[in-house]
Formats: C-alpha cells, sequence, structure tokens
C-alpha cells in the first residue's frame, strides 16, 4: 500500500523533472538569448508541448484510490463520493 503512495510522489517529481530537462534541452543549444523575452517565449512553447503529456491519466489510479479508501477506512468517503 506504501509503495503504491511513493510511485505516486516519484510519478509527480518524474513529470516536474521531465519539464526541467525539456527546458535544459531547449537552452543547451542556444549560445546566448538577446533579451529576456526571447528566453521567455522559449519556455513559454517548451511549456505548451510539454502539456501536452500533462493531460493523461495517473498510471494505476483507481487502484490507488482504492488502497487509501481500505487504509483511510470512511475517511475519503465524503471527498470521493462513496456511499452517498
Amino acid at each position: 500500500m506504501l509503495h503504491l503512495l511513493f510511485e505516486l510522489a516519484i510519478y509527480t517529481t518524474n513529470i516536474i523533472e521531465s519539464v526541467h530537462r525539456q527546458f535544459r534541452t531547449l537552452t543547451k543549444t542556444k549560445g546566448a538569448f538577446p533579451n529576456d523575452n526571447s528566453l521567455l517565449k522559449l519556455l513559454f512553447m517548451g511549456i505548451q508541448n510539454a502539456s501536452k503529456k500533462w493531460t493523461m491519466p495517473v498510471r494505476n489510479w483507481s487502484l490507488t484510490i482504492s488502497q487509501l479508501s481500505i487504509h483511510f477506512e470512511g475517511r475519503l468517503d465524503k471527498a470521493l463520493n462513496l456511499g452517498l
């Protein structure tokens, strides 16, 4: 059960690291930027490309929720609209 929470945390961290990796890839190929706006525009486009990946569903989310609802019996019912 606890390993599922760690997998979720690692998955979230991997998303952040993926964005940072993409930023490094974008900026590494450029020697210098003429001004701050050119850098911001490049990073904005990088975020636009990365956001396509953010729409993917979280892996094993239903399994994680079911395990959490068993572990925290009754505490998640209201938040998840269970038993209403």
